[in-house]
C-alpha cells in the first residue's frame, strides 16, 4: 500500500445550525463555505485546544489504520460570527473560539451504535480496542460508545477524551509504557479476540514517519499558552515520542486488554 502524507482541508464556518448538547463541550452542527455540514468542535470549550488535538491525532491515526472516521477539517470562525447569536452561553463559546477550530463531516442519518443490536466482527472489534489502548481513550463505553452506524458501516467519532496525559504532562514518558487500565470498560472488549493479530498488523502500519506526519498537522496556535514545553514543535515532538514509545511497547497494553477481558468472563 502506497503511503500518502495526511493533509487536512480548511473551511470557513458560515452558519451555526444547531448545538449538540453533549457533556460540557457544546459541539454544534454548522455549515461551511464548501456547502457541507460539519460537527464543529470549539477551541473555546471546556477542555480547550487539548480536546481538538486529541480529536485530530486520534482520528487520523484511526484513519491510517483503515478504520472509518468522518473527514476531519480545520474550521475558521470569524470574529463577527457570534454577534447575532441570542443564546448567551453559545455566544460566549463562539467569542472564545475565534480563529482555527476543528470539525468532522456530519454523517446525516447516522444512528448511535448499540452493541446489543449490532454484532461487530472480532477483527474490527480488536482493531478498535487496540486503537483505544494506544490512544488511552476513556470514552468508548456502553454508556457512550462514540460510534455510529452509517450506510451499514461502523464509523468512529469523538476522540477528544483520548491522550489524557496531556492535561497535566506529569510522568508522561512513563505513562507511554503502561497498560491502559480503563480498557476494562470498553464496549467492544469481549469481542476483541484477535488483538495479537491486530497488534502485528498495526505496528507495521504505524511507522515513526506516519506518527510524526499526523502529529505535525497540529497547528501552532493550539500549542501556545502552555508551560510544559518552550515551543509548539517541542509539544509535537512530545506527542510523537509518547505514541512511538507506546507502539514499541504495545505488548504491555495488549496483554492488559486480554487480562481485562478474561477477568470479566
Amino acid at each position: 500500500m502506497n503511503y500518502s502524507k495526511p493533509r487536512l482541508r480548511t473551511v470557513n464556518v458560515q452558519r451555526y445550525v444547531t448545538p449538540l448538547r453533549e457533556g460540557g463541550s457544546l459541539p454544534a452542527i454548522a455549515e461551511a463555505d464548501d456547502g457541507f455540514l460539519y460537527v464543529l468542535k470549539f477551541r473555546g470549550a471546556g477542555q480547550g485546544a487539548r480536546a481538538l488535538i486529541a480529536e485530530l491525532i486520534g482520528g487520523e491515526i484511526a484513519r491510517a489504520c483503515g478504520l472509518k472516521v468522518p473527514e476531519i477539517v480545520f474550521a475558521n470562525l470569524d470574529e463577527a460570527f457570534g454577534r447575532t447569536e441570542p443564546d448567551e452561553e453559545i455566544q460566549d463559546l463562539l467569542k472564545a473560539s475565534v480563529g482555527l477550530n476543528l470539525a468532522l463531516h456530519y454523517l446525516s442519518g447516522a444512528i448511535t451504535f448499540d452493541a446489543s443490536v449490532v454484532n461487530i466482527d472480532h477483527k474490527l472489534a480488536s482493531k478498535i480496542v487496540w486503537l483505544d489502548c494506544l490512544l488511552t481513550n476513556v470514552d468508548r463505553t456502553p454508556r457512550n460508545t462514540n460510534m455510529l452506524m452509517w450506510h451499514k458501516e461502523l464509523w468512529l467519532i469523538d476522540h477528544g477524551a483520548a491522550l489524557y496525559f496531556h492535561h497535566s504532562w506529569q510522568n508522561w514518558e512513563e505513562a507511554a509504557k503502561k497498560p491502559f487500565l480503563q480498557i476494562k470498560d470498553h464496549v467492544l472488549l469481549q469481542r476483541a479476540t484477535l488483538l495479537d493479530e491486530v497488534d502485528a498488523e498495526f505496528r507495521t502500519i504505524l511507522t515513526d514517519e506516519v506518527i510524526r506526519d499526523i502529529v505535525n498537522l497540529v497547528p501552532d496556535e493550539w500549542l501556545t499558552g502552555e508551560l510544559a514545553f518552550e515551543t509548539p514543535q517541542h509539544y509535537r515532538d512530545a506527542y510523537a515520542h509518547f505514541l512511538i514509545t507506546r507502539i514499541a511497547h504495545s505488548d504491555f497494553f495488549v496483554k492488559g486488554a486480554q487480562n481485562a477481558a478474561e477477568a470479566v468472563i
